[in-house]
């Protein structure tokens, strides 16, 4: 993060606290380990966001939102995102890295655990699971560690589902790829799969004709020290017979190739216009109101956004802005407004869309968070909006000319201390949010609330420590050495 984004963090942060002083506290969580049984969890905030990897709604229903946390579990809010509440709390694992409603029966929904967003402190997860009532309760349909970016429903049965699973962030293993279940999660086949290191960024149906499936799969590794993005196994695919079979779509080779003049190797399709080389990290999707047009997002030495006009025969590099290309490994994703094809909105460091198809881009202005993931269209009403992003979930409904920050008490803390006061006060520096303080208890009617919590200082990945002489004052830290010193009195 950059000293510009540490400051817009502290600031939206005083921003979060101001305008929400007046809320409630956090819901309280359900359990712990079993080791601490007779220990009562509560919440004590702040409830100020964190990473939302995906959120979701009911197409047609405008009071029911998911929103899939990278370490929060699964929240649900009945009310149009003024309310939440965590529905996945009774879960061995909190982290969620896709989920999706069946549009055909809104009782069903899936989620899949383990954010592919792999950073240097991505948490595993463990399968898939199922709710066949609105997320009251949860069956764990498939048990494989790993992470899954991408959970997609037929568009008319419920018991059809695919998954772009990208599998150990750290390692080879050999759970990756495309996985696809026609019997509701009872069982899942592994439909698309290149090799042990390469896993699926993405999968999308043509909603017009959901027997076409175009997929993306990503050879990458994370280490603690670094990430590696891009290798042979990358690849765009497409499948016809909803996912028996399937071709890579591949960049023709120069006329003064060796095998220029002989035929594409088995399995594979040349196609004009797509880049040449090593990719990395793909994003791929069809406009819903024209199956022909297929966008495609390809970390790539000559990548960008590509677009096909004639069903991912032929493609065109519509726009090599970087802004669209920016840690392609944590973002390159991209969805088409469901009634008009040459529209796209793009999550990235900000929020973008094209309205001429990808021809030029534009911001999407807002109170936004920043680092986007994912943007969800409600099909049937497409002014209804919602944003998953750093900070949590953003959500319109005048098609993004406004939006609303709901306060959901998921922020991501990686250390945290207490001083020796009484009550004593917690701080801890948050993700992408900076680093905070607050008491852990108050004689108030309503508990503790945001206007309790302080920022204390910047930055995120680092630590507090209060002055044990004098707990007015709090040390923090962040990358590059950054330390800063917060007084109480001033």
């Amino acid at each position: 993060m950059s000293a510009s984004s540490s400051v817009r963090s502290r600031v939206f942060l005083l921003l979060i606290l101001t305008a929400f002083a007046v809320t409630g506290r956090a819901d309280e969580p359900k359990g712990g380990p079993p080791e601490f049984k007779r220990l009562k969890f509560r919440s004590i905030g702040p409830a100020a966001g964190g990473r939302v990897d995906r959120a979701v709604g009911v197409p047609g229903d405008p009071r029911t939102f998911y929103a899939a946390a990278s370490a929060g579990g699964v929240w649900k809010s009945a009310d149009g995102g003024v309310h939440w509440k965590p529905i996945f709390d009774e879960q061995p694992i909190s982290s969620i890295g896709s989920i999706a409603v069946a549009a055909s029966d809104p009782n069903v929904v899936y989620a899949g655990s383990g954010e592919a967003n792999i950073r240097g402190n991505v948490e595993a997860g463990d399968g898939i699971y199922k709710s066949v009532d609105a997320g009251k309760t949860w069956n764990h349909v498939w048990k494989q560690e790993g992470q899954i970016g991408k959970l997609i429903v037929h568009p008319t049965n419920p018991d059809i589902a695919y998954a772009a699973v990208f599998g150990h962030a750290f390692g080879p293993n050999e759970e990756r790829g495309v996985y696809r279940t026609i019997d509701g999660g009872k069982t899942w086949q592994r439909v698309l799969f290149k090799d042990k290191d390469t896993g699926a960024s993405d999968v999308c149906f043509d909603p017009s004709s959901p027997k076409v499936l175009f997929a993306g799969l990503w050879q990458a590794r994370r280490r603690p020290w670094e990430m590696t993005s891009g290798g042979p196994g990358s690849g765009l695919y497409v499948s016809r017979d909803g996912g028996d079979s399937w071709t890579q779509l591949v960049a023709p080779p120069k006329p003064d190739a060796p095998d220029a003049d002989k035929d594409a190797a088995p399995g594979q399709k040349r196609c004009e216009g797509l880049p040449e080389g090593i990719w990395g990290k793909i994003g791929v999707a069809v406009a819903p109101s024209d199956g022909r047009r297929v966008y495609a997002l390809i970390e790539a030495e000559k990548g960008g956004l590509f677009r096909s006009d004639d069903g991912g025969d032929t493609w065109e590099l519509a726009n090599d802005n970087h802004a669209l290309r920016q840690r392609a490994w944590y973002f390159s994703t991209l969805t088409v407004h469901p009634k008009n094809a040459d529209v796209v909105w793009f999550p990235q460091v900000p929020l973008l869309k094209t309205l001429d198809g990808g021809k030029s881009l534009k911001r999407v202005e807002g109170p936004h968070h920043g680092d986007h993931h994912d943007i969800w269209f409600d099909p049937k009403n497409p002014d209804r909006i919602i944003d998953s992003n750093d900070g949590g979930v953003d959500i319109s409904t005048d098609g993004g000319a406004t939006w609303y920050a709901p306060p959901l008490p998921i922020t991501q803390f990686y250390h945290v201390a207490a001083d020796n006061r009484v009550p004593y006060y917690v701080s801890g520096c948050m993700q992408d949010i900076g680093s905070a303080e607050g008491p852990s208890n108050s004689l108030k009617e309503h508990g503790i609330g945001l206007a309790d919590w302080f920022t204390v200082g910047g930055g995120e990945a680092g630590y507090t420590a209060p002055d044990p002489a004098d707990p007015n004052i709090v040390y923090a830290t962040e990358y590059a050495g950054y330390l800063s010193r917060y007084d109480h009195r001033t």
